[in-house]
């Protein structure tokens, strides 16, 4: 498959938000896959995988969100590309997809570990909808991706909790602070009967998927993907 630009704005220091449309669709796609892109570099093809950051719509566009890594392979010619270019990539894949039917959930994420669950929430929160709990752990304000747009999910579902949780705060931050892990039991609130899912650096995932069988919870509860 063919991915042409469609635009690409930073929405965080060193972080963008890229619409890229597929040139020889349909595009299909359950929120929560990834694609990979494939690109020749100084000789060498080089393949990366991202996560789709948004639920499918109408037409073959869609989002990502990627960190510009200094010295990685491709995140730097991604960053470069104008709008109008295109790269390779292959179809959709991966499992880390809501259950069906879903559950309430607890979605824990660091960074640019959003992107599934910015899918996740557009694709499956409405008025019906299970309840959403979202735990997301960035350094500062700077680098809370998507922040208003979860903020307005609160406001229009309240059902769905929007928790950021800030490792390194100003002195005028009134939010949660710390670690995800550290406001893990406040949100599970004593339940049970509910499932999780995780996305971000392997350490938070790791960590947090050792308290939660530590707490008793099976294994197919909890469903992750995690990167170095």
């Amino acid at each position: 498959m063919i991915a042409r630009l469609i635009g690409s704005k930073e929405i965080a220091p060193q972080v963008r938000h890229f619409v890229f449309e597929a040139e020889d669709g349909p595009l299909k796609y359950v929120p929560g896959q990834f694609v990979s892109f494939v690109h020749v570099i100084d000789g060498k093809e080089i393949t990366r995988a991202y996560s789709i950051a948004s639920a499918p719509r109408a037409g073959n566009r869609f989002d990502l969100c990627l960190n510009r890594v200094e010295g990685g392979h491709l995140s730097p010619f991604l960053f470069d590309m104008q709008p109008g270019d295109t790269i390779q990539m292959t179809p959709p894949l991966g499992t880390f997809v809501l259950r069906d039917p879903p559950r309430d959930s607890i979605l824990i994420a660091t960074g640019t570990g959003i992107a599934p669950f910015r899918a996740f929430l557009e694709a499956h929160l409405h008025e019906a909808s299970p309840s959403f709990t979202l735990l997301f752990g960035v350094r500062n304000e700077l680098n809370m991706l998507f922040r208003s747009e979860f903020e307005a999910f609160g406001t229009l579902n309240p059902h769905f909790r929007f928790w950021p949780t800030l490792s390194r705060p100003d002195p005028s931050w009134n939010g949660l602070k710390g670690h995800v892990q550290n406001h893990l039991e406040e949100a599970i609130g004593g339940r049970r009967d509910i499932d999780f899912y995780l996305c971000g650096l392997k350490a938070m995932v790791d960590d947090v998927r050792g308290i939660l069988k530590g707490m008793g919870f099976d294994r197919k509860q909890i469903r992750y993907e995690k990167y170095d």
